[in-house]
């Protein structure tokens, strides 16, 4: 196959799975008080993986493409982002990955069913490095407890920081917490990098990660 038949061939490709995909990769929630009715989100019943603010959605996005095998869903609150979600989604036929607009930790409090997930990623949340802003921080004192609430058994917690301290503190919450063992991230995941991941790798900036499994 020459150059021109293959990108002509890449392009059907494309396409097909553009026309696959479902028409709106968001979720509109019906409710934000009830759980969510994980049944009416997906066209297969897999193991579920959530990403709790997502960004652009290039992370998440390559691992559903990768795994065809599991569900994904993306949190996040600004429109612009959870927007990209639901293009690069739908420009890869995706029918595993859904985008939810929300404040990560409501929906991991209130409308994530209980013991759904296999898997929490929450990579480079907003540090509020400020002393008073503190308690801002996704990653809390609350937040082991709320991911084992959320998680099956066995199921993990991964996560990923530039921020020192904010590392610290992950890594003090979850060892407070006897329900979580520390457990090494898997490479193949470790590769797969978020937009903000990039961009700081390329200026220096290293990756500080953990992960955590649920008994």
């Amino acid at each position: 196959m020459n150059a021109d038949a293959h990108s002509q061939f890449a392009a059907k490709v494309e396409l097909a799975a553009a026309a696959a995909a479902p028409a709106n990769l968001i979720y509109e929630l019906p409710s934000l008080v009830e759980r969510l009715d994980l049944g009416a989100l997906f066209p297969a019943k897999q193991p579920l993986e959530v990403e709790l603010g997502c960004g652009d959605a290039t992370f998440l996005a390559r691992c559903a493409k990768l795994h065809p095998e599991l569900n994904f869903i993306g949190v996040e609150r600004l429109l612009g982002r959870i927007r990209k979600l639901d293009r690069k989604g739908r420009r890869a036929g995706l029918t595993n990955l859904r985008g939810v607009r929300i404040e990560c930790a409501y929906f991991l409090e209130h409308l994530l069913p209980p013991n759904s997930a296999t898997a929490l990623h929450v990579y480079f949340p907003d540090p509020w490095p400020k002393k008073k802003h503190l308690k801002k921080r996704l990653v809390n004192e609350r937040f082991p407890a709320l991911a084992h609430g959320a998680l099956a058994p066995g199921g993990f917690v991964y996560l990923r920081t530039d921020d020192e301290d904010y590392f610290s503190q992950m890594a003090r919450v979850f060892a407070a917490n006897p329900a979580f063992r520390l457990v090494e991230t898997p490479p193949k995941l470790a590769s797969l990098l978020t937009d903000f991941e990039t961009d700081f790798n390329a200026g220096g900036v290293r990756t500080l990660r953990a992960a955590y499994q649920r008994d």
